[in-house]
């Protein structure tokens, strides 16, 4: 089972550092952290149906981080959403998948993003929805470490426990690592979980790179709005890119490509 799954998060892995290399885009670092996260949503967690991705009672996913589009598309065609010829129109002139998510593009994208800060508002909305309608979709939400400098991310932190949003999770990519240095010396994020603790949620904090342990995580019940601190290695899965800010922002040469796609078993 976990050679399966190891095979499936490889190749999405794959995808991502083609699509970078191909496009000459940045933000392969934030793609590789999240990896495994997708993977469990994707093919463990998230009630969907990929031959009908509006089905009203699905769940929904929205990565609030949009930058980091190439793991999201590359997991969806994995998924079956659409082709994985696809990938290859990823943030070129002419392309079909942009930069930062377009609910337009393809299938399987729930909001268009960019702008950091958005997503949880947006989940929040849906979950009220869901709620009102008696619709049993539950609402999944991927932020950034970074991303927790929003003011707005703890505005509908507070409206969901106070509402009792048991129906919406949180999951934290604390990769350590933002645009302009190590997150916690920009704005201290150590005590994330305390944080979301007081705010009247669930909070857990994981290996977000242990697929095991997110799977066992996400299938928690709770009866309030649940925080999954999720720490994980920026660019993982590739040894010169773990943990270096720099692949924030570079996308893989020629040479960098081969290399690792050689790690990654091509």
């Amino acid at each position: 089972m976990l050679d399966d799954c190891f095979k499936i998060t490889n190749s999405i892995r794959k995808s991502i550092v083609k699509m970078t290399h191909y496009s000459r885009s940045s933000h392969i670092g934030s793609c590789l952290s999240i990896v495994d996260i997708l993977y469990v949503l994707y093919f463990k967690i998230l009630k969907i149906k990929p031959e009908s991705p509006k089905w009203n009672e699905r769940d929904k996913f929205i990565l609030s981080k949009a930058h980091g589009s190439a793991a999201l598309y590359s997991t969806l065609a994995e998924r079956g959403f659409f082709s994985k010829e696809l990938l290859d129109k990823f943030y070129i002139d002419g392309g079909i998948l942009p930069g930062h998510l377009d609910i337009k593009a393809v299938p399987g994208i729930e909001i268009s993003g960019g702008s950091l800060g958005h997503g949880l508002s947006i989940g929040v909305g849906m979950a009220i929805s869901n709620k009102k309608d008696n619709n049993p979709g539950q609402i999944y939400v991927l932020i950034g470490d970074g991303e927790c400098e929003e003011g707005s991310i703890w505005e509908a932190g507070m409206l969901a426990s106070t509402l009792k949003l048991n129906n919406l999770t949180l999951i934290i990519d604390f990769n350590k690592l933002q645009g302009f240095g190590r997150t916690n010396e920009i704005i201290n994020q150590d005590n994330l979980c305390q944080r979301w603790n007081s705010l009247d949620w669930n909070s857990y904090e994981i290996n977000g790179n242990d697929i095991t342990e997110i799977e066992k995580t996400l299938n928690i019940s709770s009866n309030m709005p649940k925080a999954i601190i999720a720490h994980t290695i920026k660019g993982k899965g590739i040894s010169f890119m773990e943990n270096k800010l720099e692949w924030h922002y570079k996308s893989p040469n020629d040479e960098q490509l081969i290399l690792a796609l050689k790690e990654l078993g091509e």
